[in-house]
């Protein structure tokens, strides 16, 4: 599985909240916001020159697994998250995902 090959490159910083994944000395992140049984997908962020390598699927992937090994709901709020998760249903199908739960009203609106 090709899971192995890239998911090393992906380490988690709890203490800001982040999936990171550094190559070329540009980093890509996925915020996350926990919550008890829950893992909020808040925002991916993957530079221009990391662009267009499937790092940002990448990082959503390594949620996926972390959630599913800590029973945990994932709650896509990011855009991107929740459309790679529509669009690889059977990553989306190892854990349970809360489709309905709207993201906070942005603030300075």
């Amino acid at each position: 599985m090709s899971d192995s090959a890239t998911a090393p490159d992906v380490r988690d910083d709890p203490d800001h909240s982040r999936f990171v994944l550094e190559q070329d000395g540009s980093e890509a992140e996925l915020v996350y916001i926990r919550h008890p049984g829950r893992l909020i997908l808040a925002h991916t962020e993957v530079p221009d020159a990391l662009g267009g390598h499937g790092i940002g699927g990448t990082l959503v992937r390594a949620a996926i697994e972390r959630a599913a090994a800590e029973g945990l709901t994932v709650v896509p709020w990011c855009p991107f998250a929740r459309r790679w998760l529509r669009e690889h249903e059977d990553v989306a199908q190892t854990v349970n995902v809360d489709w309905t739960t709207p993201p906070p009203p942005a603030s300075g609106d």
